[in-house]
């Protein structure tokens, strides 16, 4: 059974134990997604992809000493709407997986993925509002339906 990260803290945790390749995918969970040969497929054209696409959790080197709880906050808001792109029983886990190639948003293809934990709900209402406190008005989710 999978363990569940049930606030940014517990994020946070996990991160600093797994280390840098440590993933966000939005899915219907890892029984489902390995189950069926671990592999993506492009929204566009339907074409299969080399591995899962997820979301890096690293944490880039120009983000200085700055909050890691604000950093994987971010991570979890920018791609928050997929679960309701993806529909019913979609819900964000942490996998530690190996980047293979990147898929046609510039996504990391992970192969190789170990299931850690599931993200609760409660985590991502912290992320946004976490991300809500910054106030800024030139950022926002990776949300390709707001420019319809």
């Amino acid at each position: 059974m999978l363990p569940t990260v049930k606030d940014l803290a517990d994020l946070v945790q996990l991160f600093e134990a797994e280390g840098d390749d440590v993933y966000v995918r939005w899915s219907r969970g890892p029984d489902v997604d390995l189950a069926d040969s671990a592999s993506s497929r492009d929204g566009l054209t339907g074409i299969a992809l080399p591995g899962l696409s997820a979301n890096s959790l690293r944490r880039e080197p120009w983000w200085g000493d700055r909050s890691l709880r604000l950093w994987l906050a971010r991570r979890l808001y920018d791609y928050e709407h997929l679960r309701d792109l993806r529909g019913p029983g979609v819900r964000p886990w942490v996998l530690r997986g190996r980047e293979i190639a990147r898929g046609p948003d510039n996504e990391p293809l992970v192969v190789d993925a170990e299931p850690l934990a599931w993200v609760a709900d409660e985590v991502l209402r912290e992320a946004r509002r976490l991300v809500d406190e910054q106030g800024s008005r030139e950022w926002g989710p990776m949300d390709r339906r707001a420019h319809r």
